[in-house]
């Protein structure tokens, strides 16, 4: 199955932070460039929670997010959305690819799969031990999707083109953890076909994810969005910034200077004087002078 990309639609881009945290530079950075890649394109940009993991979100963390946005001046269009209020959208996914008899139950743990697998650039292959065994009622397993080893190949706008076979590359991956809840890959695919999202902006270490979020768009009938992955912001040990490697929130009294050091981390070129500007203006000058292209 070949990829279907969405050319003639409006653009749609988004914004899909976790509260497990402040907004911080690694964040703003992928915020800043899918607000300007949407804008420059006179397109609409959304802001979506993604919540379902709830051990690790932080009380009061998607509030801040928000806050953080608005104050930064990044308006965005329509309603947030939760995905911890989007379950039954999942589970109707879920049974469609039931239907298709390409999930099945896995009582594996993580000890078993890393004592049995291939190991490859992407982590542990799933070997398929639990591949025969047939769905049931209880809920203690986790859900894998079975996969095949047709090529999937996209055109990403920085890297160019990638390609995975993911049965050989990936295995079996999972789409319902043995908790209940949905996985990533599952409820990210849903919400980009639900909200008609045309272009996806993010960072490069969910690169790899794309080609099982592609399988899953062909399997469920839904549009393959334009992917652009960004260079992945990292601190002084060379560990991606997030709250785990200590990232600093954004410091909203000095929102400007980050705003621009965002811009110069994306290659963007803003004016000297551009420090003296208000955030208005800095918005007006940042959608005219964007360029993809620049990124390094």
């Amino acid at each position: 199955m070949g990829t279907i990309q969405s050319s003639a639609a409006k653009y749609r881009g988004r914004f899909a932070p976790s509260p497990t945290g402040p907004l911080h530079f690694g964040s703003l950075v992928a915020a800043v460039a899918s607000y300007l890649d949407a804008k420059s394109n006179h397109g609409d940009w959304l802001v979506r929670i993604e919540d379902l993991d709830k051990q690790r979100q932080v009380p009061g963390a998607a509030d801040q997010i928000l806050y953080t946005l608005e104050q930064l001046g990044m308006k965005w269009d329509g309603e947030v959305i939760f995905q911890s209020q989007r379950l039954d959208f999942y589970q109707a996914a879920l049974d469609m690819l039931m239907k298709k008899n390409l999930i099945y139950p896995c009582i594996c743990s993580r000890k078993e799969i890393a004592d049995s697998s291939i190991v490859s650039l992407n982590g542990f292959i799933y070997p398929g031990t639990c591949r025969k065994k047939t769905l049931n009622t209880s809920s203690n397993h986790a859900l894998r999707i079975r996969t095949d080893n047709n090529l999937i190949a996209f055109c990403d706008k920085l890297k160019g083109a990638y390609t995975q076979r993911l049965q050989r590359d990936i295995g079996d991956f999972v789409v319902r953890r043995a908790d209940g809840m949905y996985a990533y890959q599952l409820a990210v695919v849903v919400d980009d076909a639900d909200q008609g999202i045309t272009h996806v902006v993010r960072g490069m270490d969910l690169l790899d994810s794309t080609p099982r979020q592609i399988y899953l768009q062909q399997l469920l009938g839904y549009i393959t969005p334009t992917y652009m992955h960004l260079p992945v912001v990292t601190n002084q040990q060379g560990e991606k910034l997030s709250k785990q490697t200590g990232a600093k929130p954004i410091n909203l009294s000095n929102a400007l200077k980050q705003l621009l050091c965002a811009l110069q981390f994306l290659g963007q070129e803003p004016p000297p004087e551009m420090v003296k500007a208000d955030m208005s203006y800095f918005w007006q000058w940042a959608c005219k002078h964007w360029r993809a292209d620049k990124i390094f």
